[in-house]
């Protein structure tokens, strides 16, 4: 059971999320918050394996929360919930530990997908609008990129990073690759711990700052039509390979 704890200010917006992710076999509702403050407590005592948070809270805002959470409770997934209004504050909620991010708008079934993604740790969960935000902040002129090294990283690893960069799933890699999923998993694994990634959120985030890939019409290979690497597109990442891709790799 994905034990999981809403943060929003707005009562009736957590009643709302509340009744989705109750109806869901298999996670439930460990506690509600109307700020930052109370989203940390109510993670810590209800064991939460998910926050849901919003940015813009009182007291302790989300961005904060989020790198409270990460620090004291590193195992606690969080997903932060934005209107898209600001690329920067959705860039630093991910560089803060959150595993992805939604839209207010998003449909039921997303939400609850989303919360299932970031509990396996398996993808970024966002589809492409995560990664064009990321690329459109990262390529502002007054945005000054910090330094990832990727030397510690085999030929094999970098490509990895760069796929992962542009939505695709294991499977998606291993396809791509032609590989078999495990191994593809193992270079995913190996390239996060090199890299200190907690997740695949901050592994795409490594390889923008690094340069390995760029904001672009499209990844290589893609036409007008924007397929992805392999010409015909990530078929099976889910919400965020079905999408056009706004990245290629450097």
């Amino acid at each position: 059971m994905i034990r999981v704890v809403l943060a929003d200010d707005q009562p009736l917006v957590r009643g709302g999320f509340a009744v989705f992710v109750n109806a869901a076999a298999d996670m439930s509702v460990v506690g509600e918050a109307a700020d930052g403050l109370q989203a940390v407590e109510q993670a810590r005592t209800g064991a939460a394996d998910v926050v849901v948070m919003d940015i813009r809270m009182p007291n302790l805002d989300g961005l904060a929360a989020t790198r409270r959470l990460t620090a004291e409770l590193p195992d606690v997934r969080v997903l932060i919930l934005t209107t898209f209004e600001v690329d920067e504050y959705v860039f630093q909620a991910l560089r803060a530990g959150a595993s992805g991010f939604l839209g207010k708008n998003a449909e039921p079934d997303e939400l609850i997908d989303a919360i299932r993604l970031v509990h396996r740790g398996e993808q970024l969960l966002s589809p492409a609008a995560t990664r064009a935000l990321i690329g459109r902040f990262l390529s502002q002129p007054d945005h000054r990129r910090p330094t990832t090294d990727l030397a510690a990283l085999t030929a094999r690893e970098r490509e990895v990073v760069a796929l992962v960069a542009t939505g695709m799933s294991n499977d998606d890699i291993a396809g791509h690759l032609v590989v078999s999923p495990h191994t593809a998993k193992t270079h995913v694994n190996r390239a996060m711990a090199k890299l200190g990634a907690r997740d695949r959120a901050q592994l795409v985030i490594a390889a923008y700052e690094a340069g390995l890939v760029r904001p672009a019409s499209g990844p290589p290979g893609s036409g007008p039509s924007g397929s992805g690497p392999s010409g015909s597109g990530p078929s099976g990442s889910g919400r965020g390979g079905r999408e056009g891709h706004d990245l290629t790799a450097g």
